[in-house]
């Protein structure tokens, strides 16, 4: 191994190999069908150039029921063990690499990043039947040979809130799975993180807010992202770990740039011209830094002829201007 590393780097040091040639993480957050999945929902993901794809179990819990279920019988076929499993074995026999990225619906709020518990006894309960749902899938992953996994996406409070709880866990999940661990941060809390030390990378789910032009062209976008990327370089550079994008997409929207959350932006648009500059102007961003492992984009439909098109506005870039975009940027890489 170390021989291949000194061999990569004196090619990259002479100019045998270019920079585009050193192989990112194209990756694509699939979502979890009611359906079987087949092998042949894998031609697209190879068509657009992905070498990578996140598969996501997600579990459920409220802010007045903090056990955490999962493999529930209501559960889309996709989100369960069974789906899971069959999603991790067809990547695989595509040649497509995973990380298994759990998700945690939140009943009557939706997301996690918002979650917490006063109680003792509620974030007790939480923290058990968390780990029981993370070590679950961490075996799941460890037999099927997974080579990355995410401990968690955007659970912003209980991160920042208890970080020796996500500590002992890191270790208990490296007592039954030995790939490569990282945590989905929401894109404003990754400097509270406390543990990205015992992790292999930095994980961003990279919605940062960059223009509120109604459609943003991908000059503009290139010059206001500058300071991010500044950011978060110095952050890399300073754990000594490379940065993930766990996450990264736009909507078809006009102000697509602007932070999808934002009520202001209620009354919003198709706009697929913006949405395409955005992810161009993404990648020339981000994708030729040295401490830039790669991401996923958010996010991707297994029946590729059933999704996306002139008349979703959602995240999803398929069968838009932006699947273009990506499957260009993704060549480079």
């Amino acid at each position: 191994m170390k021989i291949k590393i000194i061999l990569l780097i004196c090619l990259l040091s002479c100019g045998a190999i270019q920079e585009s040639e050193v192989e990112k993480i194209n990756g694509l957050c699939l979502v979890a069908p009611p359906y079987e999945v087949l092998l042949e929902h894998h031609t697209p993901i190879l068509d657009v150039g992905a070498n990578w794809v996140a598969i996501i179990p997600y579990a459920f819990c409220s802010p007045s029921q903090p056990k955490v279920s999962f493999d529930h019988p209501r559960q889309w076929q996709g989100e369960t063990t069974k789906g899971i499993t069959k999603a991790i074995q067809l990547a695989h026999q595509s040649n497509l690499k995973v990380m298994i990225k759990p998700h945690l619906w939140v009943s009557g709020q939706g997301w996690a990043g918002d979650l917490n518990y006063d109680n003792s006894n509620d974030i007790k309960l939480w923290k058990s039947s968390y780990t029981e749902y993370i070590l679950h899938f961490a075996k799941v992953a460890q037999e099927h040979k997974v080579e990355m996994m995410s401990i968690g996406t955007e659970v912003r409070h209980i991160t920042t809130n208890h970080p020796y709880y996500w500590m002992d866990l890191i270790n208990q999940i490296r007592a039954v799975y030995k790939g490569s661990l990282t945590y989905s941060a929401n894109w404003d809390n990754y400097e509270n993180i406390s543990f990205w030390d015992k992790l292999d990378y930095i994980g961003i789910d990279a919605y940062f807010p960059i223009s509120e032009s109604m459609t943003p062209t991908v000059e503009e976008l290139l010059q206001k992202a500058q300071k991010t990327k500044l950011n978060i370089g110095n952050f890399s550079n300073t754990h000594l770990k490379k940065v993930l994008f766990t996450e990264f997409g736009f909507k078809s929207t006009n102000y697509c740039t602007a932070g999808h959350w934002k009520s202001a932006l209620g009354n919003q648009k198709p706009d697929f011209e913006g949405q395409a500059n955005a992810y161009e102007a993404f990648f020339g961003t981000y994708w030729n830094e040295d401490w830039f492992a790669g991401g996923f984009a958010w996010k991707w439909h297994y029946k590729h002829e059933e999704a996306g098109g002139i008349t979703n506005y959602e995240f999803t870039p398929q069968n838009k201007l932006a699947e273009k975009i990506l499957k260009k940027q993704y060549a480079k890489f």
